[in-house]
């Protein structure tokens, strides 16, 4: 949005990363681009499977005793309650009557009137009770919302009524579906709430309204690195921490790291160590719903804000060759373990225990339940044998992608020399490489079976004419309710004559929708494939049928089995439980060589796409080969079976 600037030559710091909190409209123009710069980043965000959550200023505008120009070039003047470029007028604002305070200003977090109904440190506060305020702010939601974005993050949301948040919120669109989402998908909303056991305004009393930040998990968790025989209590009731499911936690965040508001004892960048330690266990363990952050290099100034260009316009994140930032910018989410450790977290979400517990006071392990094993070191190195609560077999280790064998009593050899990053994972379903899969989804997952050459095909074999009967597994497991589509054709980079109009599109590719099954089992399998008539990018095609009122977010596939005992059971597939199937005749001499291009995506609770697949260069099985192009998807052959893992880079060809 809209914010204040402060250039150079006054007595406060030149262009202070602060100055965007103080709004001056809703303008989408900032010192970080324009609104058409904001849109393009979104929706490129979007198509690769990557939510963008907006960082809302909505209980204030700008400080008191200032005048000038925005940051997209709206005049203000907050000393007359004057703000055109939204417009907000004096009636906008609470009434002076209803605050309590002798200066106008927040200085009573004992009592809810004063916190809510006063200036926040000089900051002109909205009259959130105001239908005009209320349709505004909703305004604003909803044209962010139109564009893509997912949720929000509801600043100084502790100085707004619960009742007034809820009505904003009530007032906003449903997610976009033109931008991947599932029809009556609500938005994602967390709420800055600084309880710190020291005010009447807790975090309980936003419970109704989305998750609510548990700032003081940042002073546990520095507690737990600085002595390991803390970390048990990470999550402490007694604290009146939030529960679980409603908390939003996280290591360090903006505030906080410079000394600003919730600060204390603080894990940050600047101890590199311990920070790895911090945020490992964080996504290690169970508690809340984890946030990353992801900082620049401030230095000593607190105030000072991002790197930035001559016209103090932020400046460009510089990747290097190894995959980190420079150009001033640190990245925490992309140093190995932090950005491995997601991958953990993603694993063995579902599980909401740590199990097979073990804390020495410089070492601690635990399971989580059968999907992932964790431990760290806090000085030296570690070789010891553990339970580590997972099913016999050989497992990736995420961060030294060591093989670690796990015996049929669960135990496990674990080993760690790198004390810089003392970390040892492994899960189900997690592989270890250089360049982490980062998606939007998160939920369970378990080690797929590597497919072997099966004698069943589909009856045609022709390659690059005619229209054949073509099949495609993905493996995934998903959680209870989720539901699985393909989207695909031919990519635009191949064929730059792509259209938006699936009916005329290049890219797409006719099919026809064999079915699996008339049992329950592929009800909504059955109802989707209904008028779907083409493998395209879109999603839901005109006249493509629904169930029970869902439409389809693309092609269809079912969830299978091999076991013959299944309501899932399919005879080609021999690979295992969890590979979703869609079954079609296609056109192949709509294709590129015999070759087409696939991605999955999920719905329901976590959904989007899975994320950019650097596949294989030659696909496995009887028919498998090169393909003649690279690409960011599954790439597959019509005519014949094909086998992928979501967000995996394997192909099996039969």
């Amino acid at each position: 949005m809209e914010h204040l600037v402060i250039p150079e030559g006054t007595s406060e710091p030149a262009y202070p990363w602060w100055q965007r909190y103080q709004p001056i409209s809703y303008k989408l123009q900032s010192r970080s681009g324009t609104e058409a710069e904001f849109v393009d980043m979104v929706q490129r965000c979007n198509a690769v499977g990557v939510r963008v959550f907006v960082d809302a200023v909505v209980n204030h505008m700008a400080g008191l005793d200032r005048s000038g120009t925005g940051s997209a070039g709206s005049s203000f003047d907050s000393s007359q309650y004057d703000f055109p470029g939204v417009p907000y007028t004096e009636v906008d604002f609470t009434p002076s009557e209803l605050c309590n305070s002798f200066d106008g200003n927040v200085n009573n977090y004992g009592d809810p009137e004063n916190v809510r109904n006063c200036n926040l440190v000089g900051l002109t506060d909205l009259y959130g009770a105001s239908d005009d305020v209320r349709q505004k702010v909703a305004d604003y939601f909803n044209t962010v919302v139109d564009i893509g974005v997912a949720g929000f993050r509801v600043d100084a949301a502790k100085h707004m009524w619960p009742e007034d948040l809820e009505a904003m919120m009530d007032m906003t669109h449903d997610l976009n579906t033109d931008q991947g989402f599932p029809a009556g998908t609500r938005p994602f909303f967390y709420h800055e709430v600084i309880d710190q056991n020291d005010g009447a305004v807790t975090v309980t009393i936003y419970y109704g309204l989305g998750r609510i930040t548990e700032f003081r998990y940042c002073q546990k968790i520095k507690w737990g690195i600085d002595d390991f025989s803390q970390l048990g209590g990470v999550y402490d009731p007694g604290w009146g921490m939030a529960d679980s499911d409603k908390a939003f936690v996280f290591v360090d965040n903006h505030d906080n790291q410079r000394g600003h508001g919730g600060a204390g004892d603080i894990l940050t960048y600047k101890v590199p160590h311990d920070y790895r330690l911090g945020v490992a266990f964080t996504l290690a363990q169970p508690y809340g719903y984890t946030r990353i952050m992801s900082s620049y290099d401030y230095g000593d100034d607190t105030d000072v804000g991002p790197p930035h260009k001559s016209d103090y316009s932020t400046d460009d994140v510089v990747i290097t060759s190894d995959g980190q930032c420079s150009n001033g910018w640190v990245c925490e989410h992309r140093w190995p373990s932090i950005a491995k450790m997601v991958r953990f977290r993603n694993a063995v979400a579902g599980t909401t225990t740590a199990d097979n517990r073990y804390n020495d006071g410089n070492v601690v392990a635990f399971s989580r339940g059968d999907l992932g094993f964790f431990a760290m070191v806090k000085e030296g190195t570690l070789s010891q044998t553990f339970q580590t609560g997972l099913p016999a077999g050989t497992y990736s280790e995420l961060i030294t992608c060591a093989e670690i064998t796990v015996g049929a009593d669960g135990t496990a050899d674990v080993t760690i020399t790198n004390e810089e990053e003392p970390i040892f994972a492994i899960c189900q379903g997690c592989a270890c490489d250089d360049t982490p899969i980062v998606t939007a989804t998160q939920g369970p997952d378990v080690t797929p079976t590597t497919p072997e050459p099966t004698t069943p095909g589909p009856t045609e074999p022709s390659i690059t004419d005619g229209v054949h009967r073509t099949v495609i597994f993905v493996f995934k497991q998903t959680n209870d309710g989720q539901d699985l589509f393909s989207r695909g054709g031919i990519d635009g980079s191949v064929r730059p004559d792509c259209t938006d109009d699936v009916t005329t599109d290049p890219c797409a590719i006719d099919i026809t929708v064999n079915s699996l099954g008339t049992t329950t089992h592929y009800d909504k399998y059955n109802a989707w494939s209904e008028g779907d008539i083409k493998l395209d990018w879109f999603g839901a095609e005109a006249g493509q049928g629904t169930y029970n009122g869902e439409k389809a977010s693309g092609s269809p596939l079912a969830w299978t089995s091999s076991d013959s005992s299944s309501p899932g059971y399919q005879e080609l597939n021999t690979y295992g439980d969890h590979y979703w199937m869609l079954d079609v005749d296609m056109d192949c001499s709509q294709t590129e060589q015999g070759w087409f291009e696939v991605k999955a995506y999920l719905t329901n609770d976590a959904q989007g796409w899975e994320g950019d697949v650097t596949q294989s260069g030659t696909c496995n099985g009887g028919a498998g080969g090169s393909a003649p192009y690279t690409t960011q998807n599954h790439i597959g052959r019509c005519g014949y079976v094909n086998v992928f893992s979501f967000d995996g880079t394997s192909c099996t060809v039969e």
